[in-house]
């Protein structure tokens, strides 16, 4: 027992012996039949070929495999040797096609990228599929050599995926709405409400056209869906109110004596008698002058807690660094009295500029030393930037706001909102920040050296884009006024 016992061992040692050895042998003549064809084979596949040369790399892949079945399988060495040959060759034809057709097949391939980024396949499957079939067919037709056939169904894949991205962007963006509209169409709310559910309809149909003239500026689109799907949850839930109205009998006093007691609830929030014998008017223009005066003083407050801040630190630290040394220290004090006191007069000028405007004309807040002047009353025409006279007044306003601070430096900014494309929006900002530089040198004949103009585009939204008062306030002009403290 014990002699067969060493015999299996020593018979399980030669077997796993043997089987190091071939392992070990067929490793090194991998690395001797392989070489050349991986690398070819990794070429491929960086080329993108096996979308773009499918039957070339197609065979190559197959004797790719046998030469490694033959090898593992322990076939003859010739066989080996010229299956990865074969694979090595149809690999190369494969990387040579792939190139020719990223040339020759440009177009349909950053079509069918962007149709892929857009999500057609999940989106748009029926059109995706077709323009899929179409462009098989010319990546077939260029490897066997027929450029004319090629460019053929190369054209109509274009189209297809360039309709397939279409559709896909408009159900991201307009699903939702198509689904509100026909939800009220099947309460009948057009019976109830058929102003507001038409205004939801033509603006569904504005974003559907905005998107098939432009359908990478998706900004203005979605914003009107946006409109649209409030429009027509606002036409469902009139709909609501009307059938409301006549299953209880209501008269119009009702409703209006129910509609003013929000306002009623608001005016206690803000301390204001709810006055609306005359109707509404009034009381909206207060609480909305409420509102803004709340918002006017959060605004310096919070500039004034930055300054102090700013000084504090300042102070702190030069005092930290006086107390370390005492040579000089005298005339370091001094530097630092004169520095609060340039900080002092900055704010003081600052006050005196702040009452120059009114609300409606410019917002004048601080930014460290840096007084901004928000130009709101300064407007120009869609897509122009000359200035117009109706804007004189207020410039001339911008003009004494800058004498209050000599020899300072004056950076116009030019700021757009969402709509439109990108470039377009940063070229307009420039034009509408030159243009105020422009005035400024003519008419009030500042030294161009003081000022710098630059447009921002869409990049620095100061309100929501989604609204049109919102926009409104990010078309802009901002005069930044960069105190020279150094003046006396």
């Amino acid at each position: 027992m014990v002699y067969r016992s060493s015999f299996v061992r020593l018979l399980m040692l030669a077997i796993f012996a043997f089987g190091m050895s071939t392992a070990i042998a067929q490793d090194e003549l991998r690395k001797t039949f392989f070489k050349d064809v991986d690398m070819a084979k990794a070429d491929a596949e960086e080329t993108d070929a096996a979308l773009l040369s499918p039957t070339n790399y197609g065979n190559g892949a197959r004797d790719y495999e046998a030469a490694e079945v033959g090898l593992e399988k322990g076939r003859n060495i010739e066989y080996v040797r010229g299956k990865a040959a074969k694979a090595e060759n149809h690999f190369k034809e494969a990387s040579k096609a792939a190139r020719l057709a990223k040339t020759v097949l440009s177009q349909v391939l950053k079509s069918r990228q962007d149709a892929a980024n857009a999500k057609a396949p999940e989106l748009s499957p029926e059109i995706w599929a077709k323009a899929q079939r179409e462009f098989g067919a010319a990546i077939r037709y260029l490897e066997r050599g027929d450029l004319k056939r090629a460019k053929q169904r190369d054209i109509e894949a274009t189209s297809l995926y360039r309709d397939a991205e279409l559709v896909a962007i408009k159900a991201r963006y307009l699903t939702e709405t198509r689904g509100l509209l026909a939800d009220a169409d099947r309460a009948r709310v057009g019976r109830y409400a058929p102003v507001t559910l038409d205004n939801a309809k033509r603006l569904l149909a504005e974003a559907e056209q905005e998107l098939s003239e432009n359908r990478y500026d998706t900004d203005r689109p979605r914003s009107l869906a946006q409109q649209a799907n409030y429009e027509a949850k606002h036409a469902i839930y009139l709909s609501e109110v009307v059938r409301d109205v006549r299953d209880k009998n209501l008269t119009v006093e009702d409703l209006i004596l129910q509609w003013e007691e929000p306002l009623r609830q608001i005016s206690a929030a803000a301390d204001v008698v709810p006055m609306m014998s005359a109707g509404s008017d009034e009381l909206e223009q207060v609480l909305v002058a409420f509102i803004e005066n709340m918002r006017a003083d959060k605004q310096a407050l919070e500039q004034e807690t930055e300054s102090s801040n700013v000084r504090l630190a300042e102070m702190d630290e030069e005092l930290r660094a006086l107390d370390e040394r005492l040579g000089g220290a005298t005339e370091e004090r001094t530097a630092l009295i004169q520095r609060l006191e340039a900080q002092a007069r900055v704010k003081e000028q600052f006050q005196r500029v702040e009452k120059m405007f009114s609300r409606s004309e410019a917002r004048v807040f601080r930014e460290g030393n840096n007084v901004i002047l928000r130009l709101v009353g300064l407007n120009f025409d869609s897509g122009q930037s000359d200035i117009k006279p109706e804007n004189v007044a207020l410039l001339n306003k911008v003009e004494k706001a800058i004498d209050v601070f000599p020899q300072s430096e004056l950076i116009i900014e030019g700021h757009t909102d969402s709509y439109g494309g990108d470039e377009g929006n940063q070229i307009l900002s420039q034009a509408r920040a030159e243009s105020v530089q422009q005035y400024m040198v003519n008419a009030m004949r500042l030294p161009s050296y003081r000022l710098i103009a630059t447009g921002f585009g869409e990049s620095n939204p100061v309100a929501n884009n989604e609204t049109s008062a919102g926009r409104a306030k990010n078309r802009r002009i901002d005069v930044v006024i960069k105190p020279n403290l150094e003046i006396s």
